[in-house]
């Protein structure tokens, strides 16, 4: 059974750092990605690695977070700097094998808060 666990989350005030981490088990994937979800706001793509490509980021984070993989590629990290109050969501890591598969699959995500 797959299962995605985020970690990390956390109340921080703006300007600070936080770094997500997202462990997989029960499965190989080749496409990762974090979103976020704030109150009364459509889940947004914030980052995203297909296979050994360059992580690709929403406008919104670029220049101020930083995706990657581990070593052992079961793991994907979201390393958010200079953080401001619009960051506050709940970051879902989502992860899929890809062409020709139609799987995927969600973690529960973890709450990030910025104070101002």
């Amino acid at each position: 059974q797959v299962q995605l666990v985020e970690s990390g989350g956390g109340l921080v005030q703006a300007g600070g750092s936080l770094r997500l981490s997202c462990t997989a088990s029960g499965g190989s994937f080749n496409i990762w990605a974090w979103y976020r979800q704030a109150p009364r706001k459509q889940r947004e793509l914030v980052a995203e690695i297909v296979r050994s490509d360059s992580p690709k980021y929403a406008d919104s984070v670029k220049g101020r977070f930083t995706m990657s993989r581990g070593n052992a590629e079961k793991t994907v990290y979201l390393q958010m700097d200079s953080l401001k109050p619009e960051d506050t969501a709940v970051y879902i890591c989502h992860a899929r094998p890809g062409y020709p598969s139609l799987l995927q699959f969600w973690g529960q995500g973890t709450q990030v808060t910025v104070s101002s």
